[in-house]
Protein backbone atom coordinates (compact mmCIF):
# COMPACT_ATOMS: atom_id res chain seq x y z
CA UNK A 1 0.00 0.00 0.00
CA UNK A 2 2.81 2.39 0.96
CA UNK A 3 4.55 1.65 -2.35
CA UNK A 4 1.34 2.29 -4.32
CA UNK A 5 0.78 5.60 -2.51
CA UNK A 6 4.37 6.64 -3.20
CA UNK A 7 3.99 5.81 -6.89
CA UNK A 8 0.71 7.71 -7.02
CA UNK A 9 2.32 10.76 -5.44
CA UNK A 10 5.22 10.54 -7.89
CA UNK A 11 2.81 10.40 -10.81
CA UNK A 12 0.95 13.42 -9.48
CA UNK A 13 4.20 15.34 -8.99
CA UNK A 14 5.31 14.40 -12.48
CA UNK A 15 2.00 15.58 -13.96
CA UNK A 16 2.20 18.82 -11.97
CA UNK A 17 5.70 19.54 -13.27
CA UNK A 18 4.61 18.69 -16.81
CA UNK A 19 1.68 21.08 -16.56
CA UNK A 20 3.89 23.87 -15.20
CA UNK A 21 6.48 23.39 -17.95
CA UNK A 22 3.75 23.22 -20.57
CA UNK A 23 2.20 26.45 -19.34
CA UNK A 24 5.61 28.14 -19.27
CA UNK A 25 6.42 27.03 -22.78
CA UNK A 26 3.16 28.04 -24.33
CA UNK A 27 3.03 31.27 -22.35
CA UNK A 28 6.39 32.25 -23.81
CA UNK A 29 5.40 31.20 -27.32
CA UNK A 30 2.20 33.22 -27.14
CA UNK A 31 3.86 36.53 -26.26
CA UNK A 32 2.91 38.92 -29.04
CA UNK A 33 6.11 40.92 -29.29
CA UNK A 34 5.41 44.33 -30.78
CA UNK A 35 1.90 44.33 -29.29
CA UNK A 36 2.68 43.42 -25.70
CA UNK A 37 1.53 46.34 -23.52
CA UNK A 38 4.49 48.58 -24.26
CA UNK A 39 4.97 52.24 -23.38
CA UNK A 40 5.36 55.49 -25.28
CA UNK A 41 7.94 58.24 -25.10
CA UNK A 42 7.31 61.62 -26.68
CA UNK A 43 10.39 62.71 -28.59
CA UNK A 44 10.19 65.95 -30.57
CA UNK A 45 6.39 65.77 -30.59
CA UNK A 46 6.53 62.19 -31.90
CA UNK A 47 5.11 59.28 -29.92
CA UNK A 48 7.64 56.45 -29.98
CA UNK A 49 6.45 53.01 -28.86
CA UNK A 50 8.80 50.59 -27.09
CA UNK A 51 8.76 47.39 -25.07
CA UNK A 52 11.10 46.18 -22.32
CA UNK A 53 12.08 42.68 -21.26
CA UNK A 54 14.50 41.30 -18.68
CA UNK A 55 16.98 42.87 -16.29
CA UNK A 56 20.66 43.73 -16.34
CA UNK A 57 22.76 45.98 -18.53
CA UNK A 58 20.48 47.88 -20.95
CA UNK A 59 20.58 46.52 -24.51
CA UNK A 60 18.92 48.76 -27.09
CA UNK A 61 17.71 46.69 -30.07
CA UNK A 62 17.03 48.45 -33.39
CA UNK A 63 14.97 46.63 -36.04
CA UNK A 64 15.08 46.74 -39.83
CA UNK A 65 13.21 48.44 -42.66
CA UNK A 66 9.47 47.76 -42.96
CA UNK A 67 9.86 46.04 -39.59
CA UNK A 68 9.02 46.45 -35.92
CA UNK A 69 9.82 45.01 -32.50
CA UNK A 70 8.73 41.53 -33.60
CA UNK A 71 11.80 41.33 -35.89
CA UNK A 72 13.59 40.09 -32.74
CA UNK A 73 10.85 37.82 -31.40
CA UNK A 74 12.95 34.64 -31.65
CA UNK A 75 15.88 36.18 -29.75
CA UNK A 76 14.07 38.13 -27.04
CA UNK A 77 13.47 35.20 -24.62
CA UNK A 78 17.15 34.21 -24.35
CA UNK A 79 18.66 37.71 -24.47
CA UNK A 80 16.24 38.91 -21.79
CA UNK A 81 17.81 36.43 -19.37
CA UNK A 82 21.05 38.43 -19.45
CA UNK A 83 20.07 41.98 -20.37
CA UNK A 84 17.42 44.64 -19.92
CA UNK A 85 16.12 44.73 -23.48
CA UNK A 86 14.77 48.07 -24.70
CA UNK A 87 13.21 47.66 -28.14
CA UNK A 88 11.55 50.61 -29.87
CA UNK A 89 9.46 50.73 -33.00
CA UNK A 90 11.38 53.14 -35.24
CA UNK A 91 9.70 56.47 -36.03
CA UNK A 92 7.24 55.84 -38.87
CA UNK A 93 7.20 52.08 -38.22
CA UNK A 94 5.32 49.71 -35.97
CA UNK A 95 3.20 51.62 -33.46
CA UNK A 96 5.34 54.76 -33.53
CA UNK A 97 4.19 58.00 -35.14
CA UNK A 98 5.82 59.58 -38.15
CA UNK A 99 8.17 62.44 -37.27
CA UNK A 100 7.51 65.94 -38.60
CA UNK A 101 10.49 65.74 -40.98
CA UNK A 102 11.30 63.12 -43.60
CA UNK A 103 12.80 59.83 -42.52
CA UNK A 104 16.56 59.36 -42.52
CA UNK A 105 19.06 57.22 -40.69
CA UNK A 106 20.40 60.35 -39.01
CA UNK A 107 16.94 61.35 -37.79
CA UNK A 108 16.18 57.93 -36.30
CA UNK A 109 19.58 57.71 -34.62
CA UNK A 110 18.97 61.13 -33.07
CA UNK A 111 15.63 59.88 -31.69
CA UNK A 112 17.38 56.92 -30.07
CA UNK A 113 19.91 59.30 -28.57
CA UNK A 114 17.11 61.26 -26.92
CA UNK A 115 15.51 57.97 -25.83
CA UNK A 116 18.67 57.01 -23.95
CA UNK A 117 18.54 60.29 -22.07
CA UNK A 118 14.80 60.15 -21.35
CA UNK A 119 15.17 56.65 -19.89
CA UNK A 120 18.15 57.93 -17.85
CA UNK A 121 20.47 55.15 -18.97
CA UNK A 122 24.02 55.50 -17.63
CA UNK A 123 25.35 53.30 -20.44
CA UNK A 124 23.93 50.99 -23.05
CA UNK A 125 24.82 48.22 -25.45
CA UNK A 126 23.30 48.50 -28.92
CA UNK A 127 22.28 45.75 -31.33
CA UNK A 128 21.03 46.79 -34.77
CA UNK A 129 19.84 44.79 -37.74
CA UNK A 130 19.70 46.02 -41.36
CA UNK A 131 18.44 49.64 -41.27
CA UNK A 132 18.76 49.40 -37.49
CA UNK A 133 22.41 48.50 -37.96
CA UNK A 134 22.99 51.68 -39.97
CA UNK A 135 21.26 53.68 -37.24
CA UNK A 136 23.34 51.88 -34.62
CA UNK A 137 26.57 52.94 -36.34
CA UNK A 138 25.41 56.56 -36.31
CA UNK A 139 24.29 56.32 -32.69
CA UNK A 140 27.70 54.98 -31.66
CA UNK A 141 29.25 57.98 -33.40
CA UNK A 142 26.85 60.45 -31.79
CA UNK A 143 26.96 59.07 -28.24
CA UNK A 144 30.36 57.66 -27.28
CA UNK A 145 29.49 58.78 -23.74
CA UNK A 146 26.63 56.25 -23.58
CA UNK A 147 27.13 53.46 -26.14
CA UNK A 148 29.72 51.01 -24.81
CA UNK A 149 29.48 48.19 -27.36
CA UNK A 150 27.73 47.75 -30.70
CA UNK A 151 26.71 44.70 -32.72
CA UNK A 152 25.40 45.33 -36.23
CA UNK A 153 24.09 42.74 -38.67
CA UNK A 154 23.51 43.43 -42.36
CA UNK A 155 24.54 47.09 -42.10
CA UNK A 156 25.65 49.24 -45.04
CA UNK A 157 26.53 52.89 -45.43
CA UNK A 158 26.00 53.27 -49.18
CA UNK A 159 23.50 51.90 -51.69
CA UNK A 160 26.13 50.30 -53.94
CA UNK A 161 26.66 47.68 -51.24
CA UNK A 162 23.24 46.22 -52.01
CA UNK A 163 23.09 47.13 -55.68
CA UNK A 164 19.82 49.11 -55.55
CA UNK A 165 19.20 52.36 -57.37
CA UNK A 166 16.31 54.57 -58.36
CA UNK A 167 14.37 53.03 -61.24
CA UNK A 168 14.63 49.41 -60.08
CA UNK A 169 11.41 47.55 -60.88
CA UNK A 170 11.29 45.19 -57.91
CA UNK A 171 11.69 46.18 -54.27
CA UNK A 172 11.66 49.91 -55.02
CA UNK A 173 8.38 49.70 -56.93
CA UNK A 174 5.15 50.01 -54.86
CA UNK A 175 3.19 47.85 -57.32
CA UNK A 176 5.77 45.07 -56.97
CA UNK A 177 5.61 45.37 -53.20
CA UNK A 178 1.82 45.12 -53.12
CA UNK A 179 1.97 41.98 -55.20
CA UNK A 180 4.88 40.27 -53.44
CA UNK A 181 4.97 41.68 -49.90
CA UNK A 182 1.29 41.71 -49.04
CA UNK A 183 1.84 40.05 -45.67
CA UNK A 184 4.46 42.61 -44.65
CA UNK A 185 2.26 45.46 -45.87
CA UNK A 186 -0.75 44.11 -43.97
CA UNK A 187 1.27 43.89 -40.77
CA UNK A 188 2.64 47.39 -41.24
CA UNK A 189 -0.83 48.78 -41.89
CA UNK A 190 -2.34 47.00 -38.88
CA UNK A 191 0.22 48.42 -36.43
CA UNK A 192 0.74 51.89 -37.88
CA UNK A 193 -1.23 54.72 -36.22
CA UNK A 194 -2.01 56.25 -39.62
CA UNK A 195 -1.95 53.00 -41.68
CA UNK A 196 0.01 54.72 -44.47
CA UNK A 197 2.58 52.22 -45.71
CA UNK A 198 3.11 54.14 -48.95
CA UNK A 199 4.28 57.23 -47.07
CA UNK A 200 6.85 55.13 -45.25
CA UNK A 201 7.90 53.43 -48.48
CA UNK A 202 8.35 56.64 -50.47
CA UNK A 203 10.31 58.37 -47.71
CA UNK A 204 12.51 55.35 -47.02
CA UNK A 205 13.10 54.69 -50.71
CA UNK A 206 14.86 58.06 -50.95
CA UNK A 207 17.10 56.95 -48.11
CA UNK A 208 17.85 53.53 -49.60
CA UNK A 209 18.77 54.96 -53.02
CA UNK A 210 21.11 57.66 -51.72
CA UNK A 211 24.64 57.10 -52.98
CA UNK A 212 26.06 57.43 -49.48
CA UNK A 213 24.03 57.30 -46.27
CA UNK A 214 26.82 58.87 -44.24
CA UNK A 215 30.54 59.44 -44.84
CA UNK A 216 33.15 56.82 -44.09
CA UNK A 217 34.64 59.22 -41.55
CA UNK A 218 31.60 58.44 -39.37
CA UNK A 219 32.84 54.86 -39.09
CA UNK A 220 36.44 55.89 -38.57
CA UNK A 221 35.44 58.07 -35.61
CA UNK A 222 33.83 55.16 -33.72
CA UNK A 223 36.07 54.11 -30.88
CA UNK A 224 34.18 51.36 -29.03
CA UNK A 225 34.16 47.58 -29.55
CA UNK A 226 32.02 46.76 -32.59
CA UNK A 227 31.03 43.36 -33.99
CA UNK A 228 30.05 43.38 -37.68
CA UNK A 229 27.90 40.36 -38.65
CA UNK A 230 26.60 39.10 -42.00
CA UNK A 231 24.97 35.98 -43.32
CA UNK A 232 27.10 34.28 -45.96
CA UNK A 233 24.18 34.79 -48.38
CA UNK A 234 23.43 38.32 -47.15
CA UNK A 235 21.89 40.88 -49.49
CA UNK A 236 24.75 43.17 -48.51
CA UNK A 237 28.04 42.48 -50.27
CA UNK A 238 30.46 40.83 -47.87
CA UNK A 239 33.28 42.99 -49.27
CA UNK A 240 31.33 46.00 -48.01
CA UNK A 241 31.17 44.43 -44.57
CA UNK A 242 34.93 44.04 -44.58
CA UNK A 243 35.20 47.70 -45.56
CA UNK A 244 33.10 48.67 -42.54
CA UNK A 245 35.16 46.40 -40.28
CA UNK A 246 38.42 47.89 -41.55
CA UNK A 247 37.16 51.45 -41.01
CA UNK A 248 36.24 50.90 -37.35
CA UNK A 249 38.98 50.53 -34.76
CA UNK A 250 38.42 47.77 -32.19
CA UNK A 251 36.00 45.94 -34.49
CA UNK A 252 35.47 42.27 -35.23
CA UNK A 253 33.94 40.49 -38.20
CA UNK A 254 31.65 37.44 -38.25
CA UNK A 255 29.99 35.51 -41.09
CA UNK A 256 27.15 33.10 -40.31
CA UNK A 257 27.03 30.06 -42.64
CA UNK A 258 23.90 29.09 -44.57
CA UNK A 259 22.20 32.36 -43.65
CA UNK A 260 20.70 35.22 -45.59
CA UNK A 261 20.11 38.83 -44.50
CA UNK A 262 17.50 37.57 -42.01
CA UNK A 263 19.89 36.23 -39.40
CA UNK A 264 17.58 36.88 -36.43
CA UNK A 265 14.84 34.82 -38.03
CA UNK A 266 16.94 32.02 -39.51
CA UNK A 267 19.64 31.55 -36.84
CA UNK A 268 18.23 33.07 -33.62
CA UNK A 269 20.12 30.69 -31.31
CA UNK A 270 23.44 31.33 -33.05
CA UNK A 271 23.21 35.12 -33.29
CA UNK A 272 21.85 35.23 -29.74
CA UNK A 273 24.84 33.29 -28.39
CA UNK A 274 27.26 35.42 -30.40
CA UNK A 275 25.64 38.59 -29.04
CA UNK A 276 25.77 37.38 -25.42
CA UNK A 277 29.44 36.39 -25.73
CA UNK A 278 30.35 39.70 -27.39
CA UNK A 279 28.57 41.91 -24.89
CA UNK A 280 29.88 39.82 -22.00
CA UNK A 281 33.42 40.49 -23.21
CA UNK A 282 34.40 36.99 -24.32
Amino acid sequence: MKFELTMTMRKRNFLLVAVILSCSFFGQAQINYGSNNGKYLTIRNTKVYYEEYGRGTPLLMLHGGFGNISDFKKCIPELSKKFRLIIPDAPGQGRSDFPDSSLSYQLKASYYSVMIDQLKLDSVYVLGWSDGGNEGLLLANYRPDKVKKLLVSGANYKSSAIGIKEGDTTILNPDWLQKNWQGIINKYTKLSPNHDWKRYFHEQRKVWTSDEYFPKSTLEAINIPVLVVYGDHDDIMLSHGIEIRDAIKNSQFCILPNTSHSVFDEKPEVIGKIAMDFFAGR
